[in-house]
């Protein structure tokens, strides 16, 4: 006999499955129209509230001259591109809903997120991630080998040095002092 427990969440299990296959897709054909017309690297993504597609955008770093207009930040900071060519409205995803909490939306990425997409996502405070590739993908085609790097804790495919260095003195002073004086200003989510 079937376990009814299996039983009744299967039907669930494949609603969601379809629905994370559908905006996916959604995703994928970003990737593969911002490379078309030359805005970026293959990297879609799209902004999801209540089934409906709030915004659907690649990557527009050559487009932008912009190493930051990844497609996932692109979808939270910058434009609807379907809005866009259609009917030259730009349309932001956290503008369109007048808030920076997008709590209520989940994104659908192409590929896995790099860490500023990461951040950006998570700083959104958007509920649910799905991605297609893995990182590695995105390496394997010579993209920047510090996403990987960065999601994995590990320094195996870095190619770039970079120094990182705290402040000290009176730099370093009077910048903490920044967020002492300015915290009244500030009542965050």
């Amino acid at each position: 006999m079937e376990d009814a427990t299996a039983a009744a969440t299967t039907p669930t299990a494949n609603a969601v499955q379809d629905r994370d296959h559908k905006f996916l897709s959604k995703a994928v054909e970003e990737a593969y129209k911002g490379v078309e017309c030359g805005d970026g690297g293959p990297f879609g993504a799209v902004v999801v509230q209540n089934d409906d597609v709030v915004v659907s955008c690649h990557n527009m770093v050559l487009r932008n001259t912009d190493p930051t207009a990844h497609a996932e930040v692109t979808a939270i900071r910058e434009q609807s591109f379907d809005s866009l060519y259609a009917d030259a409205a730009i349309s932001y995803a956290c503008q369109k809903l007048n808030q920076i909490d997008l709590a209520d939306c989940e994104i659908y990425a192409s590929c896995e997120p790099c860490p500023m997409c990461f951040g950006a996502i998570h700083l959104s405070r958007i509920k649910r991630l799905v991605y297609g590739a893995k990182a590695e993908a995105a390496i394997a085609i010579g993209f920047d080998d510090f996403i990987a790097d960065a999601l994995r804790g590990t320094g195996f495919y870095q190619k770039a040095q970079l120094e990182i260095k705290k402040a000290d003195g009176t730099g370093a002073v009077i910048a903490e002092q920044v967020f002492e004086k300015t915290k009244e200003k500030f009542s965050m989510y």
